[in-house]
């Protein structure tokens, strides 16, 4: 790292003879010390160049929409609200009457979101897409769908969808203030003002579905389930949990049965619930809070049980993993349809002797043939950032949200799947970059040891920030995280994959075997840099680089490549890491990136990939 210097500017590789991390130390916190001066080396020379790094809203005169954004972006507490979430844990009553009184304040009583024939999903991976394939479906039905997510990737308008869409601008911007303004009119100096961000978008999602008479609306929880702002519905028409994992253990507890706990406080008296196949601890944690809350809760079969002999159902979404996913929305949908008296509900299959097992820890759900609209709304579903592809000429992106251990491992399935097991160019290389960075308090050294077998060629590490100055860009503003803490964090884990593929070259002692004269590239020995290509197979070593931002970063990625990233500029060109990896990304027949770690990841990278995501 310390080769680089301050004027690397773009990247920096690990020097050969580092052997990794101490378990703690001075050397650690001198190396980051070291990355972090060198990153703040190259922000002052962009900074030179006429640009600036911003934390706070802009003032300059911008659209109505973006002054919408600032306000809405002056709520962003999430850090200090989820520490508040922690103290107030046990005890999540107070929670929910907070959030009860500030619906109340602007308008609307709890009574009044019974009208919104919710569908309520929790669950730890896959929750979103379950959501995306159930509301696909029912708008397959003609009905007038609302859809609360979270979070956006690149405008905050996508978290609240009618018909499948964000709401537009306008839309937007009058539902804010609209809701904005009653709060403000009814403040009380014994209590606070406003919500946070996630409160004050959920209340001005159900203003929007109400007013705009919406036939039901799918809710995406935030975070756990009892104590989520979204658990005010006290009357949705159905419960859905999707497949559970480690992730948020700091708010919901760091084992299966605590997370279990959590999900299962969205479970309402006599509203039927589903689940996938879960871990035993977890499903008895579940079928115990049903219990205990006179849930009727259902186990789903797999999608296989709905496909016919000659039917193999089609899903928008890619992945094997998607296929539990489409399987809960299928239930759900159905059972939707059922108790609000639509017809077209699909014929109920005959369930096989000996489905039932003895001791089942919760009763199987009933499958059923898919009816032509189930069918097209799983094969229309469509959901950015996961399991996205985007062809580019030579350059492919491959984009999936996947932040926890278990997501990870159903991502590089994926990938594998999509990318690695495609044959090699028949004119020239390939060249294989991973593009990560993780956010909160995740073990992303954990994850990155799962992608370590994808054999990257690259690893680049920057944070979510799409330009080094986000100043004219609301939606992509987040005040919770300072350009220090997340270039530290990109630091730590170009240490910890170095580290990673160092433990794997002493397994693989071909990886070990010293480096020869005669490769495309020679050393640089007054630098301390690794050869970056070597005449072997596969590189003896991954780079690993850290860019102060997301366009820096896809820029090098790309090299020209892609029509919609402009070339680099000569900023840190003379760094031997990124100038040895331009060159073999500028004569690849073929580049597969791989963008994942953090949905905020994907959402920047989408924006820069694809511009009219921000219109």
């Amino acid at each position: 790292m310390a080769a680089g210097g301050a004027g690397a500017g773009w990247g920096w590789s690990r020097p050969r003879g580092w052997r990794g991390l101490p378990a703690a130390g001075a050397r650690r916190g001198g190396m980051v010390a070291r990355g972090l001066r060198a990153l703040r080396g190259a922000l002052r020379a962009i900074a030179a160049a006429g640009r600036r790094f911003s934390t706070r809203p802009a003032r300059a005169p911008a659209m109505d929409y973006q002054d919408t954004i600032r306000t809405l972006n002056t709520l962003q507490t999430n850090a200090s609200f989820l520490e508040q979430v922690k103290r107030e844990r046990g005890d999540p009553q107070a929670q929910l009457e907070a959030m009860r009184g500030f619906l109340e304040r602007s308008g609307l009583k709890v009574e009044d979101l019974d009208r919104l024939n919710i569908i309520h999903v929790t669950g730890t991976k896959g929750k979103g897409s379950v959501c995306a394939f159930t509301e696909c479906i029912l708008r397959s039905y003609g009905l007038k769908t609302g859809f609360y997510s979270s979070p956006h990737l690149v405008q905050v308008r996508e978290r609240i969808r009618i018909n499948g869409q964000p709401i537009s601008k306008d839309l937007f911007s009058k539902y804010f203030w609209l809701v904005y303004n009653r709060l403000e009119e009814t403040k009380d100096p014994a209590c606070a003002s406003m919500p946070a961000y996630f409160r004050f978008l959920t209340i001005m999602a159900f203003h929007v579905f109400l007013q705009e008479k919406v036939d039901l609306a799918v809710v995406e929880v935030g975070i756990g389930g009892a104590y989520d702002c979204t658990n005010i519905i006290r009357a949705p028409v159905v419960c859905g949990v999707s497949s559970l994992g480690i992730d948020h253990t700091s708010i919901l507890g760091d084992t299966m049965e605590k997370i279990a706990w959590q999900k299962g406080g969205i479970f309402k008296p006599g509203v039927p619930a589903f689940t996938v196949a879960q871990p035993e601890g977890p499903l008895e944690v579940l079928r115990d809070r049903a219990q205990e809350r006179e849930c009727p809760l259902y186990l789903c079969p797999e999608l296989d049980a709905f496909e016919g002999d000659n039917q193999v159902l089609e899903l928008g979404l890619a992945g094997a993993h998607q296929r539990s996913n489409a399987a809960l929305a299928l239930q759900l949908a159905r059972t939707w349809l059922q108790l609000r008296g639509c017809r077209g509900l699909g014929e109920l299959k005959e369930v096989p002797s000996g489905t039932e097992l003895v001791g089942r820890l919760v009763p199987l759900a009933p499958t059923f043939r898919p009816t032509d609209a189930m069918i097209q709304g799983l094969r229309d579903t469509e959901w950015l950032g996961r399991t996205q592809v985007l062809p580019r000429g030579p350059v492919t992106w491959y984009l999936d949200g996947a932040h926890t251990t278990s997501s990870i491992q159903a991502c590089v399935r994926w990938f594998r799947q999509a990318a690695l097991n495609q044959d090699k160019p028949h004119d020239g290389s390939e060249v294989r970059v991973l593009l990560f960075n993780a956010t909160g308090d995740r073990d992303t050294a954990a994850l990155l040891k799962l992608l370590v077998p994808c054999h990257f060629d690259y690893a680049v590490f920057c944070p979510n920030f799409t330009e080094v100055s986000m100043a004219s860009n609301a939606d992509q503003q987040n005040f919770n995280v300072t350009l220090e803490t997340a270039l530290t964090r990109c630091l730590e884990n170009q240490q910890t994959w170095t580290r990673l593929l160092e433990e794997k070259a002493g397994q693989d002692p071909w990886l070990s075997a010293p480096l020869r004269a005669g490769g495309l590239l020679q050393p640089a020995p007054a630098r301390g840099t690794l050869l970056l290509v070597p005449p072997a197979p596969r590189p003896l070593n991954s780079p690993a680089l850290v860019f102060p931002c997301l366009a820096q970063a896809l820029r090098w990625v790309a090299q020209g490549r892609d029509p919609h990233l402009a070339a680099p500029t000569a900023t840190g060109a003379h760094h031997p890491a990124a100038s040895s990896g331009a060159v073999l990304l500028q004569e690849a027949a073929a580049i597969r990136v791989l963008v994942t770690g953090s949905l905020h990841l994907v959402g920047g990278v989408l924006r820069l990939l694809d511009p009219a995501l921000s219109q």
